[in-house]
């Protein structure tokens, strides 16, 4: 071969385990982006894709992300060789007489989320960026800073990047409207629910913009501002990482949910943040090895073109599950993970022994996001119902799936008339002409009762579906209710596992049961007595759908119900023991009595993202 993808990933031959290894790590990131960097330094082009922005604060992007690592790294003691770079741009960027001007903020604006990285390096590493520029290229930062924070910013994690530009402004003897600072202060505390956990806005989701956005902001906010704020925000990050570490499988591969999965090893945020806060909310031992392991699951992956730029993707460069907000810039958020390098070598941080990864023996119930975490051989499960998002693409796949996997995944469509060829990985389809098809998108109902999730949804105005969702590890156990007053087809997914060439895959399809044997893994779904019958199809999934594995292949059950009530039961099995099909594949979980779950639901409580008031319809 004359290209290896995964070659061309700068973290391939680092051990990360220390923190010199770090330090090399932020830089070997860093260094492909130079070539991109424009004639006067303020603008970092990486390819022709465009976001819903325009190309200007695209490029300004691509220019201030690396910030959230290169700051620290300095911050630290560490060398970086190219500030002069920095400190050229921002002047001609805040320029408005120059070509690479950045344009004005008149209105919401992603210029404003970039502000928040520039302020946080000004805070941090202000002899860097600020103290070698002109009185009039401070003159110009200090206008643009001081104009941009004048307009309203999102209701959400936004309200954070103005803040970042305040304690700039603070740290620099800038004087602005402190009432703003207040304000948004406040409202941020709207978003906060209970045991930890925050919504990212008025919204029915509760992802990784919690760890890497919410607390991220406030751990650095606790350690550059000291006030009752900085006091709740260290308080809440205490309790949160007692839920967040399970969401984290033992080979540091964390759960792949929700949005803006493209930044990858930020998701290590929340860890490193503690780190610069100073905040020993587990064992320093432990915190340090969710945060390294994490950043080793990445090492082998082909995230990056072949000239070691960071893809929008997430395994492997891939468009199709992008947001309309990433540009090619958009993943070096990534740099957030670099946070704990802001600590000298003498934190505990870097002199405790990493943990070994503590096993999670037994499910654990989340309510806040309408979860259970469920072991897996080492690997980490979520059941999940509750959340939504319906504003953005594959919203359904990246919100709404029944159960998301740190090893597996998730899968999103890519053809919206092709029912019969679609993945469904974890989800329950249906169809009313063989060619289109609905999924789960929200639930007009959530509960967690013990470690069962009920959920209540409608893929039209006329189909009522009630679906339990139960562990039985390794095992987790589907029951769906179904009451249409028409025939549909459906379609239930198990597991995607990734698909070889050369048909070298095993492939097993009967009535009532699929199942798939890969190089490493197995993938099954059985039924488990539903009261129509169901076909078995190990499907081969269109390519470049899932978000870790290129090509996959993902079992599948199919049937077509009449008018009425039917039920629908199954069992779904995935692990990485291909001789699990002559083991744990023979011992499915028992069949749940459908009365019992319907007591079940009636105790439960409702999910917590269920409660988000005034929310889009």
């Amino acid at each position: 071969m004359t290209y290896d993808p995964a070659a061309a990933n700068p973290l391939g031959t680092n051990p990360l385990a220390t923190r010199s290894d770090m330090q090399r790590a932020v830089i070997d990131l860093f260094n492909p982006l130079l070539p991109y960097f424009s004639q006067g330094k303020a603008r970092v082009r990486l390819d022709a894709a465009a976001a819903h922005f325009d190309r200007a604060a695209a490029d300004l992007e691509g220019f201030a992300r690396p910030l959230w690592g290169l700051a620290p790294f300095s911050a630290g003691g560490g060398h970086f060789a190219h500030w002069d770079r920095y400190a050229d741009g921002i002047a001609n960027g805040t320029d408005p007489n120059h070509p690479e001007y950045w344009g004005a903020v008149n209105g919401r604006d992603q210029r404003m989320v970039e502000l928040a990285a520039l302020g946080f390096a000004l805070a941090l590493v202000p002899e860097k960026i600020w103290d070698p520029l002109s009185p009039r290229a401070r003159n110009n930062l200090a206008a643009y800073l001081l104009h941009a924070r004048q307009f309203d910013y999102a209701d959400n994690n936004w309200k954070f990047f103005r803040i970042f530009v305040d304690v700039a402004l603070d740290r620099l003897g800038i004087e602005y409207d402190r009432s703003l600072t207040r304000q948004y202060l406040s409202e941020l505390e709207g978003f906060y629910i209970a045991d930890g956990w925050y919504r990212d806005g008025n919204v029915r989701r509760i992802d990784h913009y919690i760890p890497f956005a919410m607390h991220f902001y406030g751990l650095i906010y606790s350690r550059l501002i000291e006030d009752d704020y900085a006091k709740r925000y260290r308080e809440r990050a205490l309790a949160f990482a007692q839920d967040f570490r399970h969401w984290f499988g033992q080979d540091g591969a964390t759960l792949p949910f929700g949005r803006s999965l493209t930044y990858r090893f930020a998701c290590a945020g929340f860890w490193s943040a503690l780190a610069f806060a100073d905040l020993e909310a587990l064992p320093w031992g432990e915190i340090k090895g969710l945060c390294l392991r994490h950043l080793r699951w990445w090492a082998d992956k082909p995230m990056t073109h072949r000239d070691g730029v960071l893809s929008i993707g997430y395994g492997y460069p891939n468009l199709l599950m992008s947001e309309n907000y990433n540009s090619a810039g958009s993943p070096y958020w990534a740099f957030k993970a670099f946070l704990p390098l802001a600590v000298g070598e003498g934190h505990p941080f870097w002199t405790t022994p990493e943990t070994p990864p503590a096993a999670l023996d037994e499910a654990v119930p989340l309510r806040h996001p309408g979860m259970v975490m469920m072991p897996c051989q080492g690997d980490v499960v979520a059941l999940s119902s509750g959340q939504e998002n319906r504003q953005m693409r594959f919203g359904s796949e990246k919100y709404a799936k029944f159960a998301y996997s740190t090893r597996y995944g998730f899968s999103v469509e890519s053809d919206e008339r092709a029912f019969a060829g679609g993945a469904f990985d974890s989800m329950l389809a249906f169809s009313d002409d063989g060619i289109h098809y609905r999924v789960r998108e929200s639930n007009d109902e959530a509960r967690l009762a013990g470690n069962g999730l009920y959920s209540k949804w409608s893929p039209w105005p006329d189909v009522v579906v009630e679906t339990w969702l139960l562990p039985s590890a390794p095992w987790h156990v589907r029951v769906h209710r179904i009451t249409t007053a028409r025939e549909l087809e459906t379609a239930e997914g198990g597991f995607a596992i990734a698909r070889r060439d050369f048909e070298a895959d095993t492939l097993f399809s009967a009535p009532g049961a699929a199942h798939a044997i890969g190089a490493e893994d197995f993938s099954g779904i059985c039924d488990l007595g539903s009261s129509v019958a169901r076909e078995g199809l190990a499907q081969k999934a269109p390519p470049n759908t899932n978000l870790i594995a290129a090509k996959t292949l993902v079992p599948q059950l199919r049937a077509t119900i009449p008018p009425g009530e039917t039920i629908l039961r199954c069992a779904v099995l995935a692990v990485r023991d291909t001789s699990a099909v002559s083991g744990e594949w023979t011992r499915p979980p028992a069949v749940p009595d459908i009365d019992a779950l319907c007591a079940l639901a009636g105790q439960g409580e409702s999910v917590s993202a269920m409660d988000a008031p005034g929310r889009m319809p």
